[in-house]
């Protein structure tokens, strides 16, 4: 694999991994709330549930999707619905108790792991990439190598992130009014996106 290859695979990464999506505002929203400590077993779940999901769909798993036509749309569905679910939870989470004790409930790695495998965002990102990058048992695992560590590194930004941006929301009002604007992104894009295959 030549340098060329290896920094088109690691840009790819990159624009994939840090741009806005589902996972990367519940991260910063973890991190507002409970800080970036708290937050790292989510990012470590969806790091993990992508790069598994990477792996599986390069060894073989693209080629059973083909047969099956109509399973992106209904992973659409399925993803989106948890992801409205996710988006209610910070919409209606207690932010004084986040304020004062952080003690909310924090985003677990299951949670993270589960997402990623929900998210259709993750599943177009892996199959383009398989398609570009992966032609042989090397190239595919320096691949999923590359892609794990600028992911984790990536998804690690966001969770920092939140966690200094509390200096501007370090009142109650303010943290519930970010809760629900976050919350209601989440809710109304997703709903969009379903509306744009229903109608």
């Amino acid at each position: 694999m030549n340098i060329t290859t290896l920094l088109a695979i690691f840009s790819f990464s990159i624009v994939m991994s840090i741009s806005p999506g589902p996972v990367n505002m519940l991260i910063i929203t973890s991190g507002i709330n409970n800080g970036f400590k708290k937050t790292v077993p989510f990012i470590s779940g969806a790091t993990i549930g992508f790069t598994l999901l990477l792996f599986l769909i390069a060894i073989g798993l693209k080629t059973i999707l083909s047969s099956y036509s109509n399973f992106l749309f209904y992973l659409e569905i399925f993803g989106s619905a948890f992801i409205i679910y996710m988006g209610y939870k910070i919409a209606t989470s207690n932010s004084k108790i986040n304020i004062e004790n952080k003690e909310n409930k924090t985003l677990r790695f299951y949670e993270g792991f589960l997402l990623q495998w929900l998210n259709p965002k993750a599943w177009i990102a892996c199959i383009s990439g398989v398609s570009m990058f992966v032609n042989n048992d090397k190239t595919l695992f320096i691949f999923v190598f590359i892609y794990f560590i600028v992911c984790y590194l990536c998804l690690s930004f966001w969770g920092i992130l939140g966690e200094k941006i509390t200096i501007f929301l370090n009142t109650n009002l303010r943290l519930e009014i970010f809760n629900m604007i976050m919350g209601s992104i989440l809710i109304f894009s997703t709903l969009f996106l379903i509306s744009r295959h229903l109608l």
